[in-house]
Order: C-alpha cells, then sequence, then structure tokens
C-alpha cells in the first residue's frame, strides 16, 4: 500500500476524479471506487501486467458487500481498472474520467501528462496538469482523504 501505487497515489486520483467528475458530468461513485481498485492488487512497482484486471476481480468480489452498483456501473468499474493501462482514450465518460483522474498523477515518476493522452476536455487544462503534477512530485496526501479515510500523518 505504499510507494508510488500506494495509498498517497489512490488518494490523489480520488481528488482528480472527484474535480474532473463535476466538470465531464460522470459518475462519481464509480470513479471513486476506481481510485481505490485500481492498483490494488499491484505485485509489484514496474511493469505488472494483469493488475488492473486482479483489481476489477478484488473489486467483483467485495461488490454487495462493501459497496453496492447496478450491473452496468459495475461493467464500466471492471472495464476502467481492467484497461487503465492500455492506453485507451475513447470511451464512455466515466471510465475517461478514470482514466484521466490516474493520468493526471504521473508526476510521482516525474512525467508531466501530456494533453493528447488525456480523454477529457477537462483534464487536458493546462492549469489542471500543473496542479495535478505539482501533487503527484511532492507525493501530497490530500487532507479530505486523510480525515474521511481517518489516516493519520
Amino acid at each position: 500500500m505504499r510507494g508510488i501505487h500506494g495509498i498517497s497515489h489512490w488518494a490523489r486520483v480520488f481528488e482528480n476524479g472527484c474535480q474532473l467528475a463535476q466538470a465531464n458530468k460522470a459518475k462519481v461513485e464509480i470513479i471513486q471506487l476506481f481510485a481505490i481498485f485500481h492498483d490494488i492488487k499491484r505485485v509489484n512497482e514496474g511493469r505488472d501486467r494483469g493488475h488492473g484486471y486482479r483489481g476489477a476481480e478484488y473489486a467483483a468480489s467485495l461488490r454487495g458487500k462493501l459497496f453496492q452498483l447496478s450491473d452496468t456501473d459495475f461493467n464500466l468499474l471492471y472495464w476502467a481498472c481492467t484497461h487503465h493501462t492500455d492506453g485507451l482514450v475513447e470511451g464512455d465518460i466515466t471510465v475517461q474520467t478514470c482514466w484521466d483522474a490516474d493520468r493526471l498523477d504521473l508526476g510521482r515518476v516525474n512525467i508531466r501528462p501530456h494533453s493528447k493522452y488525456l480523454c477529457t476536455q477537462a483534464a487536458q487544462d493546462p492549469n489542471l496538469i500543473t496542479w495535478a503534477t505539482q501533487r503527484a512530485r511532492k507525493r501530497i496526501l490530500p487532507k479530505l482523504i486523510c480525515n474521511e479515510w481517518g489516516i493519520k500523518l
């Protein structure tokens, strides 16, 4: 849960996604769940083929126990998690928002997101890219997330 794909990354993706969801009129609950599940089953910090699929399967195992989603909404979450590293940019607006929320956090590995790899106009805003990149490079853990998730620093 630590490292470049750990909880501080999930928290920034969560916050990025909430901000983008409003602008994109995307389904915020799916985006929030994506933030938690997309990297939760990584086995290393490098290339880890299949980690998105494993995260989607883990989400499936908790559906109905930890969270509720309709079949349609769960399919969006599953697709977003499974394919988040495939470089895709086309799809449902909620899935695109998930992928943008994750890609906006590339600053944690010293990569500034390029607008051509972002799916939505909201994510392509140069000011948002700068804001997200600065937070990612500093590995900021958002205060809202600390309070909501009960994380003590």
